[in-house]
């Protein structure tokens, strides 16, 4: 076919509707999502103040997931009730922090005071995780230490992972650690950046209790290739988190096909958490009913 007989049949059969193309109207109020997105406090912050009323406020919009960073800080007597909350509205708990340093080589260096300070984060893990019914934590390993080698480097942080793994099972827990590669641009220094290198970490601690973390946000600023990425690392991600970018907002404020990836992931049978990892893209009330209508969005297809 020469360019022009094809611009003219292309011409023509743009005209033509489509049949089956069509997307599928969004669903009512309350319907649950396809995918368990997992929003956060204060996301939802002028709907409703209180934080049992901030978790209602989610389940009546169809959200069943929830995550916190900040759970592990919280007050025992608070973690119980959130717990009974999330219950109630058969909200799943999603990650928190159990360590994360942003500074100081804790995995990278093999220091033996850092060690004992991660380990210490990861027992209160195990106990807060049983108190609110969580399945997985946040891990950041930390910064690196210039002063070793790579190879170095990488035996610490995976000895220190396993010892994490023994006490998680001495603690009778089915709590998984989520190692986040966190991006160069907004965390400089860091030793786990990229989602090979977070791949080839849990493959050399060989636990079910040590994982990735997929955030896309971080990723889709120091590597790209998002889609391509999860599939080679698929066997050792057990958690997302989100984000678009630039800005780190809600799906459709940024460059990332959220609706692409959501498809790929509900596709691949996916079942678990994607949690929430951004600020609203406007304020008020309307900025949190324009975030909601963001993932209804991103989530048909």
């Amino acid at each position: 076919m020469d360019r022009r007989t094809f611009l003219a049949t292309g011409c023509a059969s743009a005209l033509v509707p489509t049949a089956g193309l069509a997307m599928p109207q969004p669903p009512a109020r309350g319907e649950p999502f396809r995918l368990a997105y997992a929003p956060h406090f204060g996301m939802f912050g002028q709907h409703a103040k209180e934080f049992a009323d901030q978790l209602q406020f989610a389940a009546d919009e169809g959200f069943r997931a929830w995550e916190d960073n900040g759970m592990a800080r919280r007050e025992e007597v608070t973690q119980t009730a959130l717990a009974k909350k999330m219950e109630q509205c058969g909200i799943r708990m999603g990650v928190f922090v159990a360590h994360g340093d942003f500074d100081k080589p804790t995995f990278a260096s093999g220091d033996g005071a850092m060690r004992e300070r991660v380990l210490a984060d990861l027992k209160k893990a195990t106990e807060v995780a049983k108190r609110v019914n969580a399945r997985w934590c946040t891990v950041v390993p930390g910064a690196i230490d210039p002063r070793q080698d790579a190879g170095y480097q990488f035996s610490n942080c995976v000895d220190l992972l396993k010892r994490c793994c023994e006490v998680i099972e001495q603690a009778k827990s089915d709590l998984v650690m989520v190692l986040e590669p966190l991006n160069f641009r907004d965390h400089p220094g860091l030793l786990l950046t990229k989602i090979a290198q977070g791949f080839a970490i849990c493959r050399a601690v060989g636990s079910p209790h040590c994982k990735i973390l997929d955030d896309l946000y971080h990723q889709q600023i120091t590597e790209g290739n998002l889609i391509p990425n999860l599939d080679r690392a698929w066997d050792e991600i057990a958690y997302f988190q989100v984000g678009d970018n630039p800005g780190r907002h809600e799906p459709g404020t940024g460059e990332i096909n959220f609706r692409n990836v959501f498809r790929h992931l509900h596709g691949k049978g996916f079942t678990g958490i994607v949690g929430m990892e951004h600020g609203n893209a406007e304020s008020g009330k309307e900025g949190e009913k324009k975030l909601i209508a963001a993932y209804r969005d991103a989530d048909r297809w």
